[in-house]
């Protein structure tokens, strides 16, 4: 590092030059400085009062020197002197406060314990570090991401606040640490895979086949994170209820077009399988004093579920959110979230896509216009991944075979009957064709009310009740109006005579 570079970082501090044998911070001063900054930065806001977001708020960018022996503004600590940068902290206020985390227990969740450091299975040099009540996660990121991200600010707010249950990540802060010559920018984001519920498979799904398999390097790690390739390989598919599959598709359909709107590719969806036994599930090291308070929107279920106007969290239970899942005979848990979607289409990508086109199939790779990238993704998840669990062929058509029981029942009766017994029904139906029929509720056998048209307008009544022969030549028949009058003895051929006469509209009408 030069000395201009080091300079400018550590402007303010006792001794401006920095020394060659000048030691970086440890991997603890770092987690330590990051904590110290995110709860001086979060306390300092508590004094500005609640206003609107203005558009100018998602461009501040406020920067304040913490000394290891402390000032009149800061406190005084153990670790290195650095310097803190928070980006839109009142936008990143609202975010907070649209999920329900107030100051305290944001705070607590963060600085109370000390940060776990987390393993990256990602082609990115970025470092992750998990809170202690397994709420946050705190991933550092590039310069170009950061800066991405603030520009990102207005939309990802008008996103929010129309729909605040999606599967995109949640952005609760954006901080920068220069410490001891070392420049770090970390954002506060959800944490999609709980560590309560022991995880039997990971995937970092694309919908592309290029390159998409574990490395043997992350193969072996105790809990590694496979690709799409393994997916396929290891798994028919997940299944799901109709409504939970639903329910998951439109919730990704309309995540990817707003991703595709901010013309964003190459994210991946972060999939977490837990295999369902009889022992209980474990609530590992979740805090008590946190028991009855959640984040909203924050589990998988909640992220696709629920009445969006209703701001109160679901039950917390073993489960943790997981969304109900079965593969073959297995009874699974299903932890999902979009990660990393702060990859611009930029001349750098476009030049990337080129360059593997040229080796490989195109439309194969995993950058592509952000377009082309949503509509993959979606068919990968909607076809390959999840898949909807489909009724039993008896059960689909129970509705419809009990519509139709009644009548198949009756006629296979009625057929079943000696001849004597069916000429005396016969009759007995003949016989209610007279005039004191119309004036009950039921319907003659031969003329049932479903099977005619009965839409008549004003000019239709005024004929009726003008021209006999024109009613007699309609080719629909009100129940309404009465039948000629039949005896008994000539009912059933008059009638005959009366029904070809009526559906027939160009033979002459009977007097």
């Amino acid at each position: 590092m030069s000395n201009a570079t080091a300079d400018s970082i550590g402007s303010g501090t006792k001794t401006s030059k920095v020394s060659k044998d000048h030691k970086k911070p440890t991997s603890d001063a770092l987690k330590g400085a990051i904590q110290l900054g995110i709860g001086y930065a979060v306390g300092n806001l508590s004094s500005k009062p609640d206003r609107d977001v203005l558009m100018q708020d998602f461009s501040v960018v406020e920067s304040v020197f913490l000394p290891s022996e402390g000032s009149n503004m800061t406190p005084a600590h153990h670790f290195p002197d650095f310097r803190l940068k928070t980006y839109a902290p009142l936008a990143f206020r609202y975010f907070r406060e649209l999920f329900g985390i107030k100051p305290d227990d944001y705070l607590y969740s963060i600085c109370k314990e000390p940060l776990i450091e987390l393993s990256n299975p990602g082609a990115s040099s970025s470092w992750f570090y998990l809170t202690s009540d397994d709420e946050f996660i705190i991933k550092t990121v590039q310069h170009k991401e950061a800066e991405f991200l603030q520009k990102l600010l207005p939309g990802y707010y008008m996103n929010l606040n129309q729909n605040p249950r999606t599967l995109l990540p949640k952005f609760y802060g954006l901080y920068c640490i220069h410490c001891g010559g070392v420049t770090i920018r970390v954002v506060v984001m959800n944490n999609v895979l709980p560590r309560a519920i022991k995880m039997h498979y990971k995937y970092d799904l694309k919908g592309s086949s290029y390159k998409r398999r574990a490395s043997r390097k992350e193969r072996t790690k105790s809990s590694p994170t496979f690709k799409d390739l393994d997916f396929q390989e290891e798994h028919e598919g997940l299944h799901f209820d109709p409504d939970t599959y639903n329910a998951l598709m439109k919730t990704l359909q309309r995540d990817c077009r707003v991703l595709e709107s901010f013309k964003i590719m190459d994210y991946s969806l972060l999939l977490g399988i837990h295999v369902l036994d009889q022992k209980p599930l474990a609530r590992g090291n979740r805090c008590d004093s946190r028991k009855g308070q959640k984040v909203l929107y924050s589990t998988a279920l909640e992220s696709i579920q629920g009445n969006v106007k209703d701001p109160e969290p679901v039950a917390d239970d073993d489960t943790l959110g997981g969304i109900p899942a079965k593969h073959k005979d297995e009874n699974l848990l299903i932890f999902l979230g979009i990660i990393d979607i702060l990859q611009s289409y930029r001349l750098i990508k476009k030049m990337e896509h080129s360059w593997k086109a040229l080796v490989h199939d195109g439309d194969t790779v995993s950058v592509h216009r952000p377009s082309f990238y949503a509509d993959r993704f979606l068919k990968f998840m909607g076809s390959t991944v999840f898949k909807k669990i489909h009724p039993l062929r008896g059960a689909s058509s129970k509705r419809k075979k009990n519509s139709l029981y009644a009548a198949k029942s009756a006629s296979q009766e009625f057929l079943c009957l000696p001849k004597e017994e069916k000429k005396e029904k016969k009759a007995q139906s003949m016989d209610n064709l007279d005039g004191s029929f119309y004036s009950s509720s039921k319907q003659p056998d031969l003329l049932p009310r479903s099977a005619v048209s009965f839409e008549s307008t004003p000019n239709d009544e005024e004929d009726t009740d003008n021209s006999e022969d024109r009613r007699a030549s309609s080719s629909t028949i009100a129940l309404d109006d009465p039948l000629p009058s039949l005896n008994r003895s000539q009912s059933e051929s008059e009638l005959d005579i009366y029904l070809r006469h009526t559906v027939s509209p160009r033979r002459p009408s009977w007097s």
